[in-house]
């Protein structure tokens, strides 16, 4: 899987990018590098999306004290948790690679550290083990540090397996979770190719840049990336997708399931700031877990690199 799929060549080529996207693919490896190793031992969380039972791709956080990633052998990660129950993908992650023909769960993983603007992008083949999870690597790819908005992180007050972990579970994004999107400078997309390989992506800018266009339906700008196009590639074959919105204050997760499709109009990408196309994503499910994560954060230093937002 170090190449591109056909999804990946297609838009790099619609979008005029194929000789740059050609040169990146040097980045796109199957190992992690030691200087990787030390990086994702420090970290206290990683992104993860998959595909559950019913075929819906979501996106979540899986938490840790620092060294619950390890790597026990260049192709290999392991986590050292499970999600908890109320998480949308906690199923099939307790179940992965278990039961009658069923074999190693794709995943698409994304170690981000957000005090230093730092992140590792990483897919492969999930087996349950023990409490935790063996990825087999795939792909291994170390992203550049725009659109991170730089926070430090501390345990919640209090400290220990929160209590008051609940979920709830809609159709549509309530009046209070559009105002979270309004303001949100930072979510996590998931999505899978048309064979089922996984990928999670970052993807920040000011509040604002996420567009509510109804209880349905969000908007936000693609800005200029490393040319590969790994997420819009993976949604030219297959429009599922997942987000995952986290409540850096207070805890909470935010999880969208849905459909996702490119906007290329010239006209309509030219009224957002800084956009080189815009994404549309359907909702069809969402699930909000309060106190899903043990972590707080500080208030962010915005990105440098992040255009300005017209709302």
């Amino acid at each position: 899987m170090g190449g591109y799929h056909r999804g990946e060549t297609a838009v790099q080529e619609r979008a005029g990018f194929a000789r740059q996207a050609g040169q990146a693919r040097g980045a796109i490896g199957n190992t992690v590098p030691d200087v990787a190793v030390a990086f994702l031992a420090d970290q206290p969380h990683v992104v993860l999306g998959a595909t559950d039972e019913r075929g819906r791709i979501w996106a979540t956080q899986l938490t840790g004290e620092p060294g619950f990633l390890t790597v026990p052998g260049p192709h290999t990660l392991r986590i050292g948790v499970l999600p908890p129950p109320e998480d949308p993908l906690a199923g099939v992650l307790a179940g992965a690679g278990s039961g009658f023909g069923a074999g190693p769960l794709p995943v698409g993983m994304i170690g981000i550290e957000p005090a230093t603007r730092r992140r590792m992008r990483m897919n492969g083949r999930a087996v349950r083990d023990g409490d935790g999870l063996r990825v087999e690597l795939d792909q291994v790819i170390s992203n550049c540090p725009k659109y991170i908005q730089k926070r430090d992180h501390h345990p919640a007050p209090g400290g220990g397996p929160p209590a008051s972990r609940t979920a709830v579970d809609s159709t549509e994004l309530s009046p209070a979770q559009q105002r979270t999107l309004r303001a949100a400078d930072t979510f996590f997309v998931a999505t899978a190719s048309d064979r089922g390989d996984a990928d999670a992506s970052h993807r920040g800018g000011n509040p604002g840049f996420v567009q509510v266009l109804s209880p349905r339906l969000l908007r936000w700008p693609d800005y200029a990336g490393n040319a590969m196009f790994l997420t819009l590639g993976n949604l030219e074959l297959n429009p599922a997708a997942g987000l995952f919105v986290p409540g850096w204050e207070t805890g909470t997760s935010l999880h969208l399931t849905g459909s996702a499709r490119t906007v290329w109009d010239e006209e309509e990408v030219a009224r957002t700031p800084g956009a080189q196309r815009l994404v549309e994503f359907e909702i069809t499910a969402v699930r909000e877990v309060a106190s899903a994560s043990p972590l707080r954060w500080s208030a962010p230093a915005y990105s440098r690199f992040n255009p300005p937002t017209s709302g």
